[in-house]
């Protein structure tokens, strides 16, 4: 262990804290001590005993002078001043800098009150439903179009699909390395908070809880009840009211919010049943098709269509425009965005530092396997021409093969997969305001667990129950906590505006803005990663990733966000100055909430009706 520096800081700094938290339960009865203590950060009650707490007047080291640097058991981090402190991991004691001391629990919610990452459930299963659920959503199954129609040949669109996938991949290997150096919830937010200051962090905050979210959320649930509609009436679907797709976008978002504020059980089981379904459904596809490119035999063309697929060159018609390629590049690695899911709730993660890196490094090449099957049954059934035209693949594969059955078959399947990512969207994006709100990004309330602000939820839920209330407990609750210790108010919020994005519909320019802000935070998320690389070389790193695989990561952001800018600028301008204007926000919000906990810290009581504070 490296040698105590009396000339540094007295205050821990709270991600080496958060970075021991994954240790806490093998702890038992000997934090009960510790977690009585008000001046202790969650973290610290989660990572240490008594004996073990840098901070304690009965640990021999404090006792010989060696409080000033920071203490560490199991890593070997040498935490450098200029660096900005994760607010989210000093638990009770609010956001403390570097130096300072921690407050008081504020018992408003925010940094105080109850904590998912206390009682970590998630398990490598639930994580690869989350990341697998969010990626596979309805663009494999409705428009491979974007790809194929651009290239100009079957052969060139499965290799798009292979490069997207790897350099999409690269993405997913960068934060995995970010998520088990970091292990917090809220993903970018925590990251960029860390490398770059609080601003950055609040201004991810503000584009993601406002517009990335919920818009992404929207246009899930829009494709979800359209195909739903198509299921029920078929065909005529063209001609409906559209208020009726929204209807049915509305009703299943109300559905995954319920269920996600029922319990993190609930969720993750819908994600783990949903994640298994798609697989079903694209491995159907991929057998179909090959059976009917051994065979000939299709339901619409009877054994007559034979074998035409085996006649045809692949690469016939390969564009040679390199623009081409970039736009069908830019539409593949846009198919596989959601790989970042995981990194939003990976404080909750039994064991985060082994089971991130393993569901990032399953979740990817199973997704391009799957991605690159599923085109070459479209394309052994389907001709080329037709792919390129619709924008509903499956169902009229599903059609070509089995008639209307198989329609119906392949659009329940694909609101059943929209249905799936719709889950996984509000269920990390809930956890992603919920961050928020305990940082005091937001207003505190967001930041809290449950309906009523109980800590002692798990306990208070088992006293006095009956036989049904229990099995019900037993059956979706969640262990030791019972049903509802979830961000209600985080989901409630997400909820809300992905509603309102679904009512007003302007898709087109939420792609835009998706475009040029998502991918520009990817960019400086990564970058993060290589100037940790470089500052701060003994930051403990269960999984370290190749240093090419940022920088590679890092150019294709560039290249995204270039052709963005360039394509529309106008709406370009508009997302800079969206994101501009999160900066007075931000110091609004963190005025606010500095006054908050130096009142409270002051024993000082929040008055009820503040509850924007």
């Amino acid at each position: 262990m490296a040698p105590y520096n009396a000339a540094q800081s007295q205050t821990r700094d709270s991600l080496e804290l958060a970075s021991l938290a994954s240790s806490s339960n093998s702890n038992g009865a000997a934090t009960s001590e510790v977690s009585s203590r008000p001046s202790i950060s969650s973290s610290r009650r989660l990572s240490l005993v008594e004996e073990e707490d840098p901070l304690d007047d009965d640990n021999p080291a404090a006792r010989m002078g060696m409080r000033g640097r920071s203490y560490s058991v199991s890593s070997a981090f040498d935490f450098a001043g200029n660096l900005f402190p994760l607010s989210s991991t000093t638990g009770t004691g609010g956001y403390a800098p570097i130096g300072a001391p921690t407050s008081a629990a504020r018992p408003g919610g925010g940094l105080g009150g109850g904590s998912l990452e206390k009682y970590k459930t998630l398990t490598y299963l639930n994580g690869l439903s989350l990341i697998i659920g969010l990626i596979i959503g309805s663009g494999i199954f409705s428009s491979p179009s974007q790809v194929s129609s651009k290239v100009g040949s079957p052969g060139a669109a499965l290799i798009v699909w292979i490069v997207a996938g790897i350099l999409a991949w690269t993405g997913a290997a960068s934060y995995a390395e970010l998520g088990g150096a970091i292990p917090l919830n809220g993903g970018a937010q925590v990251y960029l908070a860390k490398t770059f200051g609080e601003m950055v962090g609040f201004l991810f905050t503000w584009v993601a809880v406002l517009v990335l979210k919920p818009g992404s959320g929207a246009i899930i649930a829009i494709i979800m009840g359209e195909y739903f509609v198509r299921a029920i009436i078929g065909a005529e679907a063209e001609t409906i009211n559209p208020w009726v797709n929204k209807s049915v976008a509305l009703v299943g978002l109300a559905v995954v919010t319920f269920l996600n504020c029922v319990s993190t059980r609930v969720g993750t089981r819908v994600n783990d049943l949903l994640m298994v379904l798609k697989f079903v459904a694209l491995l159907g596809v991929t057998i179909t098709g090959i059976v009917v490119a051994i065979t000939g035999y299709s339901f619409k063309d009877g054994d007559q269509k034979g074998m035409s697929w085996k006649a045809e060159d692949w690469f016939n018609d390969t564009s040679s425009d390199l623009s081409n390629w970039a736009v069908a590049l830019y539409g593949g690695l846009w198919a596989f965005d959601g790989w970042d899911n995981t990194n939003y709730v990976v404080g909750e993660f039994r064991n985060p530092s082994r089971d991130l890196p393993r569901v990032i490094h399953t979740a990817m090449p199973m997704v391009i396997l799957s991605y690159v099957l599923a085109n070459i049954a479209y394309f052994l059934v389907l001709p080329l021409d037709l792919i390129n035209k619709s924008n509903t693949v499956a169902v009229m594969f599903g059609s070509k093969v089995f008639g209307k059955v198989g329609a119906l078959i392949m659009a329940l399947l694909v609101s059943s997969s929209c249905f799936g990512a719709l889950n996984s969207s509000t269920f990390t994006s809930g956890r992603l305001v919920y961050v928020a709100g305990k940082e005091g990004y937001l207003p505190s309330i967001f930041g809290r667990i449950g309906a009523h602000n109980d800590d002692d939820h798990g306990m208070s839920t088992q006293r006095t129950r009956g036989w049904v209330t229990k099995k019900v407990r037993g059956c979706f609750g969640d262990d030791d906590v019972g049903l509802f210790y979830t961000p209600i108010y985080a989901l409630i919020l997400n909820g809300a505006l992905t509603a309102g994005y679904c009512v007003v519909g302007e898709f087109s320019t939420l792609v835009t803005f998706y475009g040029v802000a998502g991918y520009t935070f990817y960019f400086i998320t990564v970058l993060g990663l290589i100037i940790l690389r470089v500052k701060e070389p003994q930051l403990e790193r269960p999984y370290k990733t190749w240093i090419t695989t940022p920088i590679i990561f890092c150019c294709v952001s560039v290249f995204l966000f270039s052709r963005a800018v360039f394509a529309q600028p106008v709406q370009t301008l508009a997302v800079v100055a969206f994101v501009v204007a999160g900066i007075p926000v931000y110091f609004w919000r963190i005025r606010g909430r500095d006054q908050v906990r130096r009142k409270e810290g002051d024993g000082g009581e929040r008055t009820w009706w503040k509850f924007w504070r």
